[in-house]
């Protein structure tokens, strides 16, 4: 420990400790000096620092730090004293301190408590300059702290050389406190005073950029955790509440992924606390709840979890039904949207109760958004209102599908017994807050696109419209320019929307994307489905036609097929906003045939799904997304004037793909029985198989628009290959499956007398009988 043979000695450094204190320092006189100091104590520490710099050894350097500190306290200390401490000592004295003390041995000739006093001394006070604090060696004592307000006065002999090794070295490896083999020291308790300068150290270290992330690798987490489960010296008031910083932060799903045993006896804790005190003392406690909850999905299974959210839940029912004021209400209904996200309905109470709770929320939204134009909503506001349009998105998710609880995945989110009427009137109060929302919206400008809480907002009103758009149907479409124009600015990545960006990525907030992470796109991801509903309807699509929507939604679609193209086998990941652009861009191509024809995106659009289809096929996770990008094509496809040009190769490859596509839905059935729906195609049937009938029906459009197309019916043997599959029954499964391919099937007769004979004496070869199934194509192969 001593340097050039001096051994530290108690009688040269010993000095009591006390808690810092919170008083103005006392100076003598009056003093402008950044420190408090009077002129004469300003010389006395001037004193000390030319002392400091000039010791020869660690015994003269801690005795001018003791006299430091004695006369300012480390908080106290300006910049430029600490700049002149660090130059003087480094970090390598206060590490060494801490090291000696871990290893134990005479060596030092003090008892382990005081090195570890004076080295967290004078760690808290270089921690107080910002631009220290990153510093490596700094960081490589925090497993060191950590183990002090983990363990108290009894100083781990398991990790001892680890931890002293990481701190000499600087070392900045990842690293768990707490062991089971201790050696106690002589205090009983941890000295107050040293806790507080343990937790200043990580504090600071917790404001750097990376700061969370610096902590959870070098076990912060656990540490902290296990810190307030033995109830160690200020655990309650400095670990609590640095531990819920954490666990707001980016590395949350990280530290539940590793501590999760250990964070959910926590919560177990809290939880119990919480449901103990009176109803005037829950109400202060509500903010601490969500930081301690685990993201939605971790820990759905453990029947813990689940009671502790029920015991929440009914601590929550008197304050809900209570009369409370505007700050306590939000706290609440914060609460309550995170208790949500981990079990939906399940647990929360009656059925009048879940009302009360919507209801509560929708008029919180009204109240906060009706107000008069250029009124500024508060950020205590915005909280409470982004946590309201979680309960008002799960609510409307419950009343819509009221009648179709069968379905297994909605059992879990059901509110048990919900009526019909309770359904009518939690989707009346729905209604208004929505309209309220829109109020709101209609009301901002382009400035307002990096706004955070519009992006809320935008995304809650884009929830119930997936859902609801018959509801103040004039009201949407005269917001229609507003919602295009906020989502179009988003994806096009321009200046107005770099704000926004820039927050999400600092909160490390995600979407459905390719990569879980931010991007431009989310916003148009989340309209997706309101367009697919308005894209059907006349008056709407009109609005989305003159905003140049389809070139938007071409432009997603091919940068989508850009993400997708390089994956394959197991790392093809399905985009159900692909899918949902297909099907928009689809009602356009049914409904706009001049619109398509002459809009310059949907060339662009046919290029690129001549290039995608072919490549989907050997893609069969997306098979979803193929039937899209065929039937998309084929309808397009059915719009071209005939011409006598030669045939593009890409549009030749395009149709073969179709073929071979549309063959792969069917295989042959039992002897005499209709063929059946393939292996491949019958996971995804209930999606897919309209697509697929739609598709047959769209090539027989193409059949009449394109002649061509019958050539290469005949070169890819296509014909034999569908009869081969239908057998002797001559039927498919379903009778919309059979409208749909006897549609194709006459449809290519009529145009191609080669085929029509062919068709004759495949239904010959294949013993199809009367073809009882096809009626009209035997009418017409006997004309």
């Amino acid at each position: 420990m001593a340097e050039n043979g001096c051994h530290l000695k108690p009688e040269e450094v010993y000095a009591p400790r006390s808690p810092p204190s919170t008083e103005p320092n006392a100076a003598e006189g009056c003093s402008s000096d950044p420190s408090g100091l009077s002129p004469s104590q300003r010389e006395v520490l001037e004193r000390c620092l030319h002392a400091l710099s000039h010791a020869k050894n660690d015994s003269h350097i801690l005795s001018a730090l003791l006299l430091i500190t004695r006369l300012c306290p480390a908080g106290q200390l300006d910049t430029g004293t600490l700049h002149r401490i660090f130059e003087a000592v480094g970090f390598n004295l206060p590490a060494r301190l801490l090291v000696t003390a871990f290893r134990g041995g005479d060596s030092s000739m003090l008892p382990p408590e005081e090195l570890i006093s004076l080295g967290t001394a004078l760690l808290a006070a270089l921690s107080t300059d910002a631009s220290m604090v990153a510093h490596p060696q700094l960081l490589s004592t925090v497993p060191l702290i950590l183990s002090i307000l983990e363990n108290g006065p009894k100083w781990t002999d398991k990790q001892t050389q680890t931890l002293g090794n990481e701190a000499q070295n600087g070392s900045g490896s990842q690293t768990e406190s707490a062991t089971d083999s201790q050696t106690t020291s002589s205090m009983s308790t941890l000295d107050e005073a040293l806790a507080c300068d343990c937790y200043q150290v990580l504090n600071a270290v917790c404001a750097l950029p990376q700061g969370p992330e610096q902590l959870l690798t070098r076990g912060a987490v656990l540490a902290l955790c296990r810190a307030v489960l033995v109830k160690q010296t200020l655990s309650h008031e400095k670990g609590l509440p640095l531990l819920g910083h954490l666990l707001s932060s980016s590395i949350r799903p990280r530290a539940w992924a590793r501590h999760s045993s250990d964070l959910l006896s926590l919560l177990g804790i809290i939880s119990q606390n919480f449901c103990r005190v009176s109803d005037q003392d829950r109400l202060e406690m509500c903010s601490q709840i969500p930081p301690f909850l685990p993201p939605p999905g971790v820990e759905s299974e453990s029947q813990v979890l689940k009671e502790i959210v029920g015991n929440l839940w009914a601590s929550l029912w008197p304050l809900i039904q209570g009369k409370l004021s505007q700050e306590h209400l939000g706290l609440v209904l914060v609460v309550s949207a995170c208790l949500l996200d981990l079990y939906g309905w399940e647990s929360t109470g009656p059925p009048k109760f879940c009302c009360l709770l919507v209801n509560r929320a929708c008029v919180e939204v009204r109240m906060g958004l009706e107000e008069p134009p250029g009124t500024e909503i508060s950020p205590q506001l915005q909280h409470t209102l982004t946590a309201c349009y979680r309960i008002m998105e799960a609510a409307m998710e419950q009343a819509c599908s009221q009648g179709a609880v069968s379905n297994p995945a909605q059992i879990q989110t059901a509110i048990t017994g919900l009526s019909l009427q309770q359904s009518r009137q939690v989707l009346g109060a729905l209604e208004e807050a929505f309209s309220a929302e829109m109020y709101y919206l209609k009301q901002l400008t382009q400035t307002s696109y990096d706004d955070p809480f519009l992006f809320a907002t935008f995304r809650s009103l884009c929830a119930w419209l997936a859902e609801e758009t018959s509801c103040l149907k004039e009201d949407v479409i005269d917001l229609l320019p507003f919602l295009i124009g906020y989502a179009k600015s988003h994806f096009k990545g321009g200046e107005e929307s770099k704000g926004l960006a820039d927050w999400m990525s600092k909160m490390s907030i995600s979407n459905s994307s390719q990569d879980g992470t931010w991007s431009r796109e989310a916003a148009l991801r989340y309209l997706l489905p309101a367009l697919c509903h308005l894209s059907a309807e006349d008056g709407p699509r009109r609005v989305l036609l003159s905003l140049d929507t389809p070139a938007m939604l071409v432009d997603f679609l091919s940068k989508g097929w850009a993400s997708l193209r390089g994956q394959s086998g197991k790392t093809v990941t399905r985009d159900p906003s692909l899918e949902t652009a297909c099907s928009t861009l689809l009602n356009f191509a049914i409904t706009e045939p001049e619109r398509v024809r002459n809009d310059p995106c949907f060339i662009a659009l046919e290029t690129m799904l001549s290039e995608a289809l072919p490549a989907l096929l050997h893609k069969p996770r997306l098979l979803v997304l193929a039937a899209n990008c065929c039937t998309l094509g084929l309808m397009i496809g059915r719009l071209k004037s005939t011409s006598t040009d030669p045939v593009e190769l890409g549009q030749r490859r395009f149709f073969s793909s179709v073929l071979s596509f549309l063959l792969s839905a069917v295989q042959p059935g039992q002897p005499s029985k209709p063929a059946r729906i393939s292996a491949l195609w019958e996971e995804h049937w209930e999606e897919a198989g309209e697509l697929w009938r739609l598709s047959l029906q769209a090539l027989g459009g193409c059949v009449g628009a394109l002649p061509w197309i019958t050539t290469l019916i005949r070169d890819e043997g296509w014909l034999q290959n569908i009869f081969t599959l239908l057998g002797s029954s001559g039927r498919l499964p379903d009778q919309p499956s059979q409208d749909a391919l006897k549609e194709v099937l006459c449809a290519i007769a009529k145009q191609c007398p080669v085929c029509r004979k062919d068709i004759s004496e495949l239904v010959k070869s294949v013993n199809c009988g009367s073809l009882q199934g096809l009626p009209q194509l035997s009418t017409i192969l006997v004309e």
